[in-house]
């Protein structure tokens, strides 16, 4: 199958860019159905910040169970499920390694 070299539009920052023959064999022979949305600037910045970057995490405030200090969670704190500050989830989860 021929490729032929495409110009993309990043849904992030919106400049045009270059869908090369080279890289559509590439995505063809790993099996990726569908073209890039972002551009090789954007998509190395999103490795490298993260996949959520361009969203502020929300956190949650809680109280630890093992030492009681007030903290703050980046998931929805449940009841009967204990939460933990960073010291003491290190600590429990060292405790769990085998």
């Amino acid at each position: 199958m021929a490729f032929e070299e495409k110009t993309l539009v990043c849904r992030q920052c919106g400049a045009s860019f270059a869908f090369t023959e080279g890289e559509q064999e590439f995505y063809q022979s790993r099996g990726l159905m569908h073209e890039p949305a972002r551009c090789p600037a954007c998509r190395s910045a999103r490795r490298r910040t993260g996949f959520r970057s361009d969203q502020p995490r929300t956190m949650y405030p809680a109280t630890c169970a093992s030492c009681g200090a007030e903290t703050e969670v980046p998931f929805q704190p449940r009841q009967g499920r204990p939460v933990y500050c960073n010291d003491c989830f290190r600590s429990v989860r060292a405790s769990e390694s085998f």
